[in-house]
Order: C-alpha cells, then structure tokens, then sequence
C-alpha cells in the first residue's frame, strides 16, 4: 500500500476538485469525502448517506493548517487544548464566528467538527488537496459504520466516485467527539 499511497491520494484529490465523492479508510472506520465548499457534493453524501442537512458533517484536516481560519480568536489555552490533542481521534467542536464553513455542512450548529488526522492516507489526501475535507463515516444513517474496503466496495461503489484503496488505523471506535467551548464530550 505504502508505494501507491502518492498515486491513490493525488488521484482521489483530482476527483475532489472535480466536485467527486470518495470513499477512504479513516483511523476506526471507512469515511466518505468531499470539498465542503461545493455544495452538490455535499449534498450527494448526505444522499448516499441518508442524512439530514441540519445534523452537520465533520470536517477532517492534515494539519492545524488547514483549518487556520477557525483558530482565529481562539485563546491560547484552547488551542493548546487541540495541540495536546492533534493529530489524532479528537473531534472537537470550535465555534466558527466567521462563518468560514458554508451552512450545509455545519447544519443547523453555529460550531464547526473539525479533526486533524493521524492515519497517514488521510493525511495525505488533504495535504494533496490542499484543504480540509468532509469526514463522515461510510453507512447509511442508523446503521454501523463500515470497517472492510470490500464492504464499502458492496454498498457504496455505485454511488462515489472513487474508492481509495487502504486499510482502517488501529482505532476500536470512531473519534471522540468534544465541545471546545464547554468542555462536554458528545461522543466517548
């Protein structure tokens, strides 16, 4: 796998920017992927998925970076907070005062999920596209998220663009998921 990541990641990043859907082994789980900034495919994950605009997407980045204009304004002990904590399974929740993430992928929440990877692929994929990425598990809404590519492959290939060959990191369950501003974890 290692010697066709480049070729893997700078192809789904092609169909990215062409407005595709991609399908890639996360830490714990397959997600589905997608520019945040482009609305149509935002829209046909949240098809695929069977998941209502309102409840938000995560967005997954390579590096802090990436999501610069979400950590203006932010004291320093919170960005410490996410230092301490990134890369790696912590999504937090940063509040997104200037609106930087279109409305269709926070849905009806005026924060914004956002993860800094650890899993080499996806690392690589945003560094190849340049940006953040739209990070949501590969299943339909109420059902398991998907751990095998085949699987993936079985119920989704019809329906994304690309299909990034990999494997899932060692993680047992998705990211934790945390408010930065209360401190409340959402999802243990």
């Amino acid at each position: 796998m290692k010697d066709t990541l480049p070729e893997n990641t700078k192809t789904a990043a092609a169909v990215i920017n062409n407005g595709g859907v991609v399908a890639y082994p996360t830490e714990a789980v397959w997600g589905l992927g997608c520019d945040p900034w482009n609305q149509k495919a935002v829209e046909k994950i949240l098809t695929i998925k069977r998941r209502p605009v309102e409840k938000g997407l995560i967005l997954v980045a390579a590096n802090q970076e990436q999501i610069a204009p979400l950590l203006e304004g932010l004291s320093d002990e919170k960005k410490k907070l996410l230092g301490e904590s990134w890369p790696g399974p912590v999504t937090w929740l940063i509040p997104d005062v200037n609106q930087w993430v279109p409305e269709w992928v926070r849905g009806q929440h005026r924060s914004v999920a956002v993860r800094v990877s650890a899993h080499p692929l996806v690392q690589q994929l945003c560094i190849d596209w340049s940006k953040p990425l739209v990070s949501t598990s590969a299943n339909r809404a109420g059902e398991d998220a998907l751990k095998e590519q085949a699987d993936v492959v079985a119920l989704f290939e019809s329906e994304v663009d690309m299909v990034v060959e990999g494997v899932v990191g060692n993680s047992t369950s998705p990211s934790r998921i945390c408010d930065l501003e209360t401190g409340q974890i959402l999802r243990s």
